[in-house]
């Protein structure tokens, strides 16, 4: 699986935050849910952070699921 990547992040006047992902607006975080995001991506790989916070990651799992019987297109 590929590491995640193309994300940026800023915080506004207002505390809130802005994630983008490859020049796209991913989420925008206020309040309580923006200073728990910049507490968690001061201590961990920012790029794994965002991509957890936007669901912007793949599961590894989409190959395998799009081929099996039950999701067979007919």
């Amino acid at each position: 699986m590929a590491d995640p990547g193309g994300f940026e992040y800023a915080v506004r006047a207002d505390g809130s935050v802005l994630i983008w992902h490859r020049g796209r607006a991913a989420t925008t975080l206020r309040g309580g849910r923006a200073a728990e995001f910049l507490d968690e991506v001061e201590g961990d790989d920012p790029q794994l952070v965002m991509a957890r916070w936007t669901g912007q990651y793949r599961h590894g799992n989409e190959r395998t699921a799009k081929n099996h019987p039950r999701n067979a297109r007919r």
